[in-house]
């Protein structure tokens, strides 16, 4: 028995030696692959720990929204399948490429003809076909059926003229249906692709002109095979930017009575069907997802390159006899894009303030939309840093996991991130449900990525010596981005917190779906008052926040 017992204390003693010599080993072994994932310069657990914390926070409620939908239960999925889907699909994509091609077309010959050519007035036109940005395309679907609907100023005006009412016959355009979105969003999604393109085309070498007129090409053959070409990159990109919005408009679809997957699934929560809302959303996610997929696909297949040493700045070409038509083209658009619906929101609040009828709560509602975007911009500016910090200074599969996680919201509908607010809100923590917080937070997940956009681009241009200069004296990473690096980026930080604060006070659905009661916002207003044809109340709302949109135009063409 004593032998037996002296083996077993040999053989614990034996056990607890491997353990105390295995553990080192692990942890060696650990410490070996952390330095290797972050390539030799691991940074604090600090920054590591925000950086994870944003990330989860931005895409939670996307994950949240597809895990109710796979659950959502066999009778929701088959229902839908059945005749609700197709229809939506039918709907949305039809709106989709129609909008995204037109808009294509228009924002590419107006900047061909304002870059390239001899148009009177060019470096006005520059500015002034960029305006579209700053209206949002449900104020600008008030301002239509304003003028275009059934008791507008148009069919007031084709009344009034014999020869219209002879020879064309009654006044017939409805407004609400699909041509009517189609012209909406056609009209103030376009400044994408002009933006983009016309970028491009600054940046375009004359030198590839010049070889393809040596081979005896014409001006418009140049444009096919020359100019064409190498824009299908930024056509491309520009394109993608419009399908995506079209995909999460809900402002104008809803005004228009236009039924697409976001407007369903608004009037599927409204109704307190969550199943079938989830189930919609899922549907919207995957298409989303696959123009995303086909936007990586394209951009591997076009890719061009000029050498800068050989640079030359493209030629103006002259319009000729076809400078009368181009200069109607432009004006045309402008009219229809800028002038028209500013012209009615003016006309509108004049006669509100006139009449001294203008919503008694306007204020109020005013400083809503300033308090939840402002502090929206406040939380996105803070947030964006250490995702930002260590995307730039710690390279490695998690910083690019981190902020690709940091991009959730913002590649998805409104509709959908305030559907996953609901859903975790309203079940895991009802106390901050229904409140004017969880719209601070949809704002955030919505539009980070605008603030980590700019600050990124600052953050590039200060040499990373200085970070490794503070660091040599002991300071841990943390405390080199708030108290080194935040100083030198903070132009570019406040340039991202204004994008966030304009997009924030523009933001429909997600405001519609997740207020609490009696709290509204100045979109909202605009929507229910135009909805109930109000346009006295709905235009001063509408006109402020076309007026703030303002802020981020300056820093949109500086970028572009």
């Amino acid at each position: 028995m004593m032998r037996d017992e002296n083996n077993k204390e040999m053989h614990n003693k034996k056990h607890a030696k491997v353990g105390e010599d295995s553990s080192p080993a692990l942890l060696r072994f650990i410490n070996r692959f952390w330095f290797q994932m972050w390539r030799g310069n691991p940074p604090g657990p600090i920054l590591v720990i925000l950086g994870l914390v944003v990330a989860l926070l931005m895409s939670i409620p996307i994950f949240y929204v597809v895990w109710r939908s796979i659950f959502a239960g066999a009778d929701s999925w088959l229902r839908l399948l059945d005749g609700r889907i197709p229809q939506l699909l039918w709907n949305t994509l039809s709106l989709t490429v129609a909008v995204t091609v037109a808009a294509v077309v228009i924002g590419v010959t107006l900047a061909w003809i304002v870059i390239r050519t001899d148009l009177p007035g060019k470096k006005a036109w520059q500015w002034l076909l960029a305006l579209p940005l700053v209206i949002p395309p449900y104020v600008g679907a008030v301002t239509y059926i304003i003028v275009f609907g059934r008791s507008g100023w148009a069919r007031d005006v084709w009344e009034s003229i014999p020869f219209f009412t002879a020879i064309l016959g009654d006044y017939n355009l409805n407004i609400y249906s699909f041509f009517g979105v189609f012209l909406v969003l056609t009209m103030f999604t376009y400044p994408y692709v002009f933006l983009i393109v016309s970028a491009s085309l600054r940046r375009m070498n004359k030198n590839y002109e010049e070889v393809a007129r040596s081979q005896g090409f014409s001006t418009a053959q140049v444009f096919w095979k020359v100019n064409l070409p190498m824009l299908r990159p930024a056509i491309g990109a520009g394109a993608i930017l419009i399908s995506l919005y079209v995909l999460s408009d809900f402002g104008a679809i809803a005004m228009l009575r236009y039924v697409t997957f976001t407007a369903a699934i608004y009037f599927q929560r409204a109704s307190f069907d969550t199943a079938s809302a989830s189930v919609l959303s899922l549907v919207l996610i995957l298409l989303t997802m696959v123009i995303l997929w086909i936007e990586v696909i394209s951009r591997k297949k076009s890719k061009y390159y000029q050498t800068a040493n050989t640079f030359r700045e493209p030629d103006t070409l002259a319009l000729g006899k076809w400078k009368p038509l181009a200069i109607i083209y432009v004006s045309v658009v402008f009219f229809f894009s800028v002038f028209l619906p500013i012209a009615v929101l003016i006309y509108w609040t004049s006669i509100g303030i006139g009449l001294d009828a203008l919503d008694s709560r306007f204020f109020e509602y005013a400083w809503n939309s300033v308090k939840v975007s402002g502090l929206a911009a406040l939380a996105a500016m803070i947030l964006s840093l250490p995702v930002i910090y260590l995307k730039s200074r710690y390279p490695s599969p998690i910083s690019t996991a981190i902020d690709k996680m940091s991009y959730a919201g913002y590649a998805l509908p409104g509709v959908i991130v305030a559907l996953g607010m609901v859903f975790i809100f309203n079940t895991h923590i009802p106390s901050l449900y229904n409140t004017f917080y969880v719209i601070i937070i949809a704002f955030v997940i919505r539009f980070l990525p605008q603030a980590m956009q700019a600050g990124e681009a600052s953050l590039s241009l200060v040499s990373p010596r200085i970070d490794e200069a503070a660091r040599s004296l002991g300071s841990p990473p943390w405390k080199v981005m708030v108290k080194v690096i935040l100083p030198s980026i903070m132009p570019g930080v406040l340039a991202g917190g204004a994008l966030v604060f304009v997009s924030s006070i523009k933001e429909l659905p997600a405001t519609l779906m997740l207020r609490p009661p009696g709290f509204d916002t100045l979109a909202v207003r605009v929507y229910y008052n135009a909805s109930e044809a109000i346009y006295y109340q709905a235009a001063p709302g509408a006109l402020l926040i076309v007026l703030v949109s303002l802020i981020p135009l300056r820093y949109l063409l500086k970028k572009y």
